[in-house]
């Protein structure tokens, strides 16, 4: 135990808190049990590592531990915890749950044995607390960490202050916000880049070798995480990495399952459940005709890449520019509330739909109260034309 307080204190020592992710402002650190999920990269960690740094004593009453240490190899975490509380321990946050074998009970034990002990923790972007052995759902409070909006970016990027936008403003409001952003900062300038290399923190540590970490990230997940918390084998993993090399060579595209099926050697079931594998994975983004009653046996109306840079690291080909405007509209409002297909423009979010294009993008939405043409390539909009860069900062 004295140990693992020495790496605590090294690597809360270490913490940059310079930037802190969005996220960080909208938790309530009241609730005693709060679970963070988010994509490998992301920036989970750090912010565990700041909380600390920010708010909780950094002294025997505050102990961060990562569970893929090697110390719970011979040690329970539950025992773990025991020991802590009775030298006085208050705050516990745990990072990398899914990593550690029966984490959910112990989890759920803990915080029902253990009443004066708050606990923040962790994990992949595939945990689902209703599923988990020890049900969780009722007890922790669970957010997600995206990764970084366009706005986030630009303030790591250039050091300017830029604060986000709320939706109704954006959709009311977008020619007033889009000027007093110019007057700061060009955010053409600094768009493509963003598209190919900045939704993860790390591309301040390299862009050139961005998008070689970023597929072996998406490997680690595939291979570390899903077999973490699915029962899942070795084949079926090489299965999913082909139908994964399929969908980046062709997205977006509306899947064929019986073609896929047959191109992959899987049941149709078993495929419509690895697309909701790397779905929770956040490697891809299924577009369905509503956002009720997803089912893990339904397949989307059509299948993107998660976020734009995937399109880089993961294609063989110089990737379709309005497919990356496509899904970067997609992931960055997918972040606030649910986008769905749309069979009369590109898509739906909530009462609204959006037709994606280029500047010379004709088919304007006149007449239509809720209907909006986004543009990519234009600083600022009018009436119902919105730039597309301005909706990367609604967090």
């Amino acid at each position: 135990m004295d140990r693992l307080f020495e790496k605590y204190y090294q690597k809360v020592d270490r913490v940059s808190m310079g930037f802190t992710r969005y996220l960080a402002a909208d938790i309530d650190f009241n609730n005693r049990l709060i679970g963070i999920k988010g994509a490998r990269g992301a920036g989970k960690t750090t912010l565990l590592l700041q909380h600390i740094v920010q708010q909780l004593p950094r002294d025997h009453r505050t102990l961060y531990v990562s569970l893929d240490d090697l110390y719970f190899t011979e040690n329970r975490l539950i025992d773990l915890t025991e020991k802590f509380v009775k030298q006085g321990g208050r705050y516990l946050l745990l990072d990398e749950v899914h990593r550690y074998d029966g984490w959910s009970q112990e989890l759920k034990n803990i915080y029902d044995d253990e009443p004066g002990l708050s606990i923040l923790f962790t994990g992949s972007s595939i945990i689902h607390l209703d599923k988990s052995r020890g049900d969780l759902s009722r007890r922790a409070v669970m957010y997600e960490l995206q990764g970084l909006s366009f706005r986030e970016y630009l303030v790591l990027a250039t050091g300017k202050k830029l604060l986000p936008v709320t939706w109704d403003e954006l959709l009311s409001n977008h020619v007033e916000i889009a000027r007093q952003v110019i007057k700061n900062i060009r955010p053409l300038e600094h768009f493509s880049n963003y598209l190919q290399y900045g939704y993860y923190p790390y591309f301040l540590e390299s862009s050139q070798v961005y998008l070689q970490k970023l597929a072996e990230t998406i490997s680690l997940a595939l291979s570390i995480d899903l077999p973490a918390l699915h029962d899942i084998s070795l084949a079926s993993i090489e299965k999913i990495r082909l139908l994964l090399h399929i969908i980046a060579e062709s997205v977006p595209f509306k899947p064929n399952i019986s073609k896929l099926s047959e191109r992959t050697g899987v049941s149709r079931n078993t495929l419509v459940q690895f697309l909701h594998y790397m779905e929770d994975l956040r490697i891809i983004k299924g577009l369905y005709p509503s956002a009720k009653g997803i089912s893990l046996l339904q397949k989307p109306e059509k299948i993107y890449l998660h976020h734009p840079n995937l399109h880089h690291a993961l294609a063989s080909q110089t990737p379709n520019k309005g497919n990356i405007r496509e899904s970067f509209f997609i992931n960055q409002v997918s972040a606030l509330l649910p986008v769905t297909y749309s069979s009369a423009m590109d898509f739906s979010a909530g009462k609204y739909q959006f037709e994606i294009g280029g500047k010379e993008k004709t088919n304007q939405p006149l007449g239509k109260e809720n209907s909006f043409v986004v543009f990519d390539d234009v600083e600022i909009g009018h009436q119902h034309k919105i730039p597309l860069w301005l909706f990367g900062f609604l967090y």
